[in-house]
């Protein structure tokens, strides 16, 4: 009997558990819980599974097309995703553009994007850092100038997620230079295919293609595109980034992968016996189990203020989420040692069905540690977060 969760909860997890095992394809599956990359079209092929059954925005209220479901119930089914080993639901629009839509858009924009949102029919990216503008994001320049009915954007946005893939992106551009820098941003939805808009591959250390360049050259956006009020976007990005912090959080995921990492540690062999019976690396694991369960309990009593928007404690969340998910990489390399070490591109585009290494469990490994160096940089660096906790939690 699993004490934190009602009879009723626990209900609802068999319905999502019954839902997984019949609904979730193998093939993804196996890439996820293989660490192998996915690609746009496994993304969309469970996003739109999901939302045939209604399932895929669990944050939604119902009166936009989400299930309505409690805080709890939302956490219930993010874990056992994670357990199962599906694709993640791309938060882009799911979870970071549309609360924003939805707390401060206009009528017309609600009825046009967040449909399209549900049905995976637009894929979003985000806007927000500029190669001058990372953690001080409010130094950005990218500039929107007002024309008539259109505002002409020019600038640079860089590092942005799977924007090669993307049909609109929500950014944060300049409406205003001559106020405080926080005053002067406005909060801009923009066609990724509208003329001007030019998208640059940056190739990353594992030769994966997952960020990119994005340069504006003049481009025409409508005014109706705008959130809010014009110069008020700095608001709508803090808005924004309390629900991406949250999500990057992941308990789920870390769970799942701290099953993976025991599992490995079983088979790997030190002195003669398996790695995790030896007391040095079984302490390592066991101290971040610890950490782990306190951050399950330390998010569900955010998520026990029902109603309420992310606050600062979205950022301690993020700090600790994040520190975990790199000593579960940290770790997992160092059980696998020199098993590790082959780099098989193909393998890990699932193009291949053996590695280099003939260690699938572990060849894998070496570029899921590199990748997960960003998470404690990406939705604002735990530095900055760190300052966040000082002066919003401690009252430093």
């Amino acid at each position: 009997m699993d004490l934190r969760y009602s009879s009723a909860d626990l209900a609802f997890r068999d319905q999502v558990r019954a839902f997984l095992d019949s609904h979730l394809p193998q093939d993804l599956r196996a890439k996820v819980l293989g660490h192998l990359r996915l690609s746009k079209d496994d993304f969309v092929r469970w996003h739109r599974i999901l939302a045939q059954q209604g399932w895929v925005a669990p944050g939604w209220p119902a009166e936009f097309g989400g299930p309505g479901w409690t805080p709890v119930q939302r956490h219930i089914f993010e874990e056992e995703c994670a357990r199962a080993g599906t694709p993640r639901v791309m938060p882009f629009g799911i979870d970071m553009v549309a609360p924003v839509i939805m707390a401060f858009g206009s009528q017309e924009q609600k009825e046009y994007f967040l449909p399209r949102i549900l049905s995976c029919e637009d894929w979003w990216c985000q806007g927000y850092s500029e190669p001058g503008a990372g953690s001080d994001l409010a130094s950005l320049k990218t500039t929107a100038v007002r024309d008539g009915d259109h505002y002409v954007v020019n600038g640079q946005k860089t590092w942005t997620t799977l924007a090669q893939h993307a049909d609109m992106i929500f950014c944060l551009v300049r409406t205003d230079s001559a106020v405080r820098k926080q005053e002067g941003i406005s909060f801009l939805l923009v066609d990724m295919h509208a003329p001007g808009v030019t998208v640059r591959p940056i190739i990353m250390l594992d030769e994966d293609h997952e960020v990119n360049e994005v340069f504006f050259d003049n481009v025409r956006v409508p005014v109706a595109n705008l959130v809010g009020q014009e110069n008020r976007g700095w608001t709508y990005a803090k808005y924004l980034l309390g629900h991406e912090r949250t999500g990057i959080a992941a308990v789920g995921r870390s769970k799942r992968e701290l099953h993976f990492l025991k599992r490995l540690a079983r088979r790997e062999q030190r002195n003669g016996r398996p790695l995790l019976e030896d007391p040095l690396f079984a302490a390592k694991v066991a101290d971040l189990e610890i950490e782990l369960m306190a951050l399950e309990t330390t998010v569900l009593r955010v998520l026990a203020q029902a109603g309420k928007a992310p606050g600062p404690e979205a950022s301690l969340l993020k700090v600790r989420g994040t520190d975990i998910q790199q000593t579960l990489t940290e770790l997992m390399l160092e059980a696998a040692g020199p098993m590790a070490l082959p780099f098989d591109p193909a393998f890990l585009e699932g193009e291949a069905e053996h590695s280099v290494a003939d260690d699938d469990m572990a060849a894998p490994l070496a570029a899921h540690y590199f990748n997960y160096r960003k998470t404690s940089i990406y939705g604002g660096s735990n530095e900055i977060q760190r300052n966040i906790i000082t002066q919003m939690i401690l009252g430093l």
